[in-house]
């Protein structure tokens, strides 16, 4: 079987190449960083008030009154979270209450998870504010600032006075040879009429130009009288 008649296969697609390109089409539409670390400064919030954590042989239980503002303010984070992941137009209010929630569970939380939540909260809170979404991309190119604009107008004038001197040194080249061309005409034009022969045309009512007579030619030699014979001399005499 030849390599014409093989049959092309279907090429398989690598799951673990979709998956990461779909999670990278995923994390840049989206405030994806705020939203996670959101996520992360509720779980200790919401862990610790119903943990009981033992040093050595002492268990320590926190599961007072505090707990429930705890839980709510634990809960609440990771759906701000989840929010900005699936909803980015809520963005800037979903930043705000995180970082609201995050101040706020400092002296009802345990110092905000025993400082854990702290800076996870507020620095997710800002990024899930600042985020923004890409600029499509457009035909015309935006202008750019500094070095890069100056050398940009540099080059776009030399490339523009180059275009112009082209242009220029096209045209004169053009002119030139309409005008050697237009020389060449009227010098051809001068020695046809030049080589051209001129007839006379009769004037109105008079007779016809009669060409001029010809003088009649000389008689190459003299005409030599006769000399008579020695009879015709002595009859004469």
């Amino acid at each position: 079987m030849s390599s014409a008649t093989v049959e092309t296969r279907p090429r398989q697609q690598n799951p673990i190449g979709w998956l990461w390109r779909h999670f990278r089409e995923f994390r840049r539409s989206r405030p994806f960083w705020g939203g996670l670390l959101a996520m992360i400064a509720g779980v200790p919030i919401l862990y610790f008030p119903y943990a009981h954590l033992t040093f050595g042989g002492l268990t320590i239980a926190m599961s007072t009154t505090a707990g429930a503002g705890s839980l709510i303010i634990g809960v609440l984070m990771i759906i701000l979270g989840l929010t900005a992941w699936f909803q980015p137009a809520v963005r800037v209010f979903a930043g705000i209450a995180t970082i609201l929630l995050t101040l706020v569970s400092i002296p009802v939380s345990n110092l905000a998870g025993f400082g854990l939540s702290l800076l996870p909260g507020l620095i997710g809170g800002g990024l899930m504010v600042s985020w923004a979404p890409l600029p499509e991309p457009s035909t015309a190119t935006a202008p750019v600032k500094g070095r890069r604009a100056r050398h940009g107008k540099q080059a776009d004038g030399a490339v523009a006075e180059s275009v112009a001197t082209e242009t220029a040194a096209t045209e004169t080249a053009t002119e030139t040879a309409a005008a050697e061309t237009a020389i060449a005409a009227e010098a051809t034009t001068a020695e046809a009429a030049t080589e051209a022969p001129t007839a006379k045309l009769p004037t109105q009512g008079g007779a016809p130009e009669q060409p001029a007579a010809q003088p009649a030619a000389e008689p190459a030699e003299a005409a030599v009288p006769k000399q008579g014979t020695a009879g015709e001399q002595e009859g004469a005499r």
